[in-house]
């Protein structure tokens, strides 16, 4: 925590955890023993020792969603995201600056306060034990002896009201001086001894020093040491029998106007009238409770502390009209992938929706983002054009230092405005744009490295579009053998299937979203001799297979018969009957796979190329260009 807005997320996400449990315990109150009420303190305490929203996740209630949302709201700034980076306040990176600066250097010294305050007290009562004279009692040995409880050092004082234990690493036993000691108080003070119960006061006053402003945290601190002292008095009750517990409410009742206030490291039989009342209740009610009620304990722990633990994760957009929920909702509802980062951009670019550009937009563009909801600077004639139902594509994925780049590449339904060419109909139009995905402050983001353009895809071209890609070539003789290799990334998201069973691309953005990628290539083989050398050549014939630097030549499928095909291992083949003499492409072939993973391009290509049906070369391909993407 090192401002105001991160002990506010810590603060909440504890308060949280405490009243559910709170809950829970009401409803077992009488019917769990006191170990196990005074246990389940344990698990908002785990909560109160591990940064809020640790990993993305929140316990119970969207507790970023609302501190971002406030945030925004008393600040009017969006680009800026709550971390909470410990659990326990620490100094402010810069001098206050703003009002909510100087409000959480009011909050550092209230801590330092509270925690001054219960040192000083806590100096001072060593000091005084100090004073004491050494207590040669043999009653506290033979207390300790009789119920197998160890022992330590004692002092009388005078002027206090009852005995306590004092420190957990060097303990001494404090008592009253001129009066003597009941040996079931001093039983109650050896069992906070034998269990080290001075510790987990040192734990409640630390938490309560941290979240000195949160009234409810107090109160929550006040009834964990509460339900300490009623774990401590079972199991002083199950030690003794008869009258003597008896006597032990009697003495518990004579400190219902005790209004000693417990120094921390200490434990003290009495904790104040109101609950002192509530201890001789339970003692009055003192049962023993049937060893099958461990299980059921050890099961209501474990169904309470799943929610807790694991805690939950904000998936999608809040859908509100608020912009300070909408936005807050975008920062806290982080793109946990490359493959989320780029989806919610084309989902974005695709329905011109700012909140989804927020959901993986640097922190620096939020501002601007809140205040257009049209984020996207293009003609209204242009924004009607893309083609919903086909989505999008982000080509050639590539791995760069820091990051992953591509063209995200839109289909559109028609021709842009303005295109008079007799036959714009017939080609395929497309609107292109460069993309990287990239990590900041835990999350991904997506940052276009170009404009949104709009390009006429070469309909002749069935695989590439004309888009960029990797070229492989290599010659023999008067032929050349070219390959060129693409990748095809998205989220497969599809909405509700209608009657028909078809279910249109969903525009929902997937920020926690897994990449189907398609490899694909297409091959050809092209004449660039003289025409006449064509007059023999009736047919035309290749296969080949994508290989990696070290990988055998393998044998290829010879092709036969005019028609092409290929196999599931990237291998294919295809042959075609020469029918144009004047040259050029001669043959054009292409296949695909669909892969979960991102798949490396291949090193090389092994071709065998057939003329008239026989096998006339086998040759290599190798990248054009050092393997680079050529732009077509």
């Amino acid at each position: 925590m090192r401002d105001i807005w991160g002990f506010l997320l810590q603060t909440l996400t504890v308060s949280g955890a405490a009243a559910l449990l709170l809950a829970v315990k009401a409803l077992f109150r009488d019917k769990l023993s006191p170990r196990w009420q005074f246990a389940v303190w344990s698990l908002p305490a785990a909560v109160a020792l591990m940064p809020a929203g640790a990993g993305g996740r929140y316990v119970l209630i969207d507790w970023p969603l609302l501190t971002e949302a406030l945030r925004s709201a008393l600040t009017g700034c969006f680009g800026a995201l709550t971390r909470v980076t410990a659990p326990v306040p620490l100094p402010p990176l810069r001098a206050p600056e703003t009002a909510w600066d100087w409000l959480y250097i009011v909050y550092l010294t209230g801590v330092a306060l509270s925690l001054a305050r219960y040192l000083i007290s806590y100096i001072r009562l060593r000091l005084a034990l100090k004073q004491g004279q050494p207590v040669r009692d043999g009653r506290i040995t033979a207390v300790a002896a009789r119920y197998g409880l160890p022992a330590c050092d004692a002092v009388e004082v005078e002027g206090l009201p009852s005995a306590f234990v004092c420190g957990f690493l060097r303990p001494v036993l404090a008592l009253p001086a001129g009066a003597e000691t009941d040996e079931k108080v001093l039983l109650h003070e050896l069992l906070h001894l034998k269990y080290r119960d001075a510790a987990w006061g040192v734990v409640i006053c630390l938490l309560r020093c941290v979240h000195w402003c949160n009234p409810f945290l107090r109160l929550c601190a006040d009834l964990a040491g509460n339900d300490l002292e009623a774990l401590c008095d079972r199991r002083a009750l199950e030690r003794l029998e008869g009258e003597d517990r008896r006597d032990y409410g009697r003495i518990l009742l004579g400190m219902a106007d005790e209004k000693y206030a417990r120094v921390p490291g200490t434990s003290s039989i009495a904790n104040g009238g109101r609950n002192i009342r509530r201890r001789v209740e339970a003692i009055a009610r003192f049962k023993l409770y049937p060893a099958g009620m461990a299980l059921v304990s050890v099961c209501v722990a474990v169904v309470l502390a799943c929610p807790l633990a694991a805690g939950t994760r904000a998936d999608a957009l809040l859908e509100t009209g608020n912009v300070h929920l909408r936005m807050a909702s975008a920062r806290t509802v982080r793109c946990t992938s490359c493959a989320g980062a780029l989806d919610a951009y084309a989902k974005a670019v695709i329905a011109d929706r700012s909140d989804y550009r927020a959901l993986c937009a640097p922190l620096s563009e939020m501002d601007s983002l809140a205040s257009d909801s049209r984020w996207l600077d293009l003609p209204a004639s242009w924004k009607d054009l893309t083609d919903r139902s086909q989505g999008y594509q982000i080509y050639n994925l590539t791995e760069t230092e820091g990051g992953w780049e591509g063209l995200l590449v839109l289909t559109l339904r028609r021709p842009p405005m303005g295109e008079t060419s007799k036959d714009a109909d017939t080609y395929l139009w497309l609107a292109v744009q460069p993309v990287r995905a990239q990590r900041e402050e835990g999350r991904w983001v997506a940052v276009p490295l170009g404009d949104l353009e709009t390009v006429r895809a070469d309909s002749a071209d069935t695989w590439t579009l004309g888009l960029p890609a990797r070229e492989y070539s290599a010659e023999y003789g008067d032929y050349r053998v070219l390959t060129r290799w693409q990748t095809l990334s998205r989220v497969e998201l599809y909405g509700e299937p209608d009657l028909f069973g078809r279910a249109e691309f969903s525009l929902v953005p997937a920020p926690e979203g897994t990449f189907t990628t398609v490899s694909r290539d297409v091959s050809a083989v092209e004449f660039v001799g003289p025409t006449e050398d064509l007059a023999e050549l009736r047919t035309v014939g290749l296969s080949l297979a994508p290989l990696s630097a070290d990988e055998a030549r393998p044998q290829l499928r010879e092709p036969r018969g005019v028609g092409s095909g290929g196999s599931s291992g990237g291998e294919s083949w295809a042959v075609e009957e020469v029918r144009d003499a004047s040259g050029g492409r001669l043959l054009e072939t292409g296949g695909g796979a669909t892969r979960p993973d991102l798949p490396a391009p291949p090193d090389v290509y092994a071709a065998d190329l057939y003329l008239n049906g026989e096998k006339a070369a086998e040759l290599t391909l190798y990248p054009t260009n050092g393997g680079g993407i050529i732009d077509n």
